[in-house]
């Protein structure tokens, strides 16, 4: 198992806003986490990285308590929101920056982004723009692009469809697709059942923090889950 969640907890203001009492994801799983605002997707993928806390439980990355070591951060990648991004630099600015946190050479970053042409759409590179001065659909395409950069074992997207016109969306579920072929673990969480259903393995749906349905899926489950939230 890539993460092991064990009698997990936080509640803001006198509210529970998670609460796992047991949950595991294997190495290789693409998970999309599902659930209505305030569920807990966010916190939970917030917690997993360390930018909070819980108040009880912990979460275990390749067996080692997340928030009492910093090895997880070797082989984890993610992009929640434009928090993430540095917004006064240019794209390739903060490409280059990404990529030499990794020991790679612009070059190589550079030849990295060509893989990318069809899904920056002619958007992204060589308009003489801070980041800070694209919409939010481009700035998602940044910083997923450079969370995938990364090459990581452990990836975690935060609604990385929203904002995205119809086409861009099509071609990143082309790559994350394409990225189920190797080792790479993905949480995704989104709004979207029917993106999520297509790409991802497993469904965990969250219902006020808790684990309301674990489910693979299959060619039943995109009804399934309509029919639990027209309920």
């Amino acid at each position: 198992m890539i993460i092991e969640i064990n009698k997990l907890k936080k509640t803001y203001a006198g509210r529970t806003v998670t609460d796992i009492e047991q949950l595991t994801i294997g190495a290789g799983e693409t998970v999309g986490v599902i659930g209505n605002n305030g569920a807990g997707k966010t916190t939970l993928f917030r917690m997993l990285l360390d930018l909070i806390r819980p108040d009880s439980g912990e979460i275990l990355s390749k067996g080692k308590n997340v928030a009492d070591n910093d090895q997880w951060k070797q082989y984890t990648a993610s992009y929640l929101d434009e928090g993430f991004l540095i917004d006064y630099l240019t794209p390739e600015e903060y490409f280059i920056f990404i990529g030499s946190l990794h020991q790679m050479k612009s070059r190589e970053v550079m030849d990295y982004l060509h893989r990318y042409e069809e899904f920056f759409n002619a958007e992204i590179l060589d308009r003489g723009k801070y980041i800070r001065d694209f919409s939010k659909g481009n700035q998602n395409k940044i910083g997923i692009t450079a969370a995938l950069m990364q090459q990581p074992e452990l990836l975690v997207l935060d609604e990385p469809f929203a904002n995205l016109d119809p086409t861009t969306q099509i071609r990143l579920k082309a790559n994350i697709k394409s990225l189920k072929s190797g080792t790479l673990t993905t949480l995704i969480s989104s709004h979207d059942l029917n993106h999520v259903t297509d790409v991802c393995d497993r469904i965990i749906l969250f219902e006020k923090g808790r684990v309301i349905k674990d489910i693979y899926t299959n060619e039943n489950t995109l009804e399934e889950l309509e029919a639990y939230f027209s309920q």
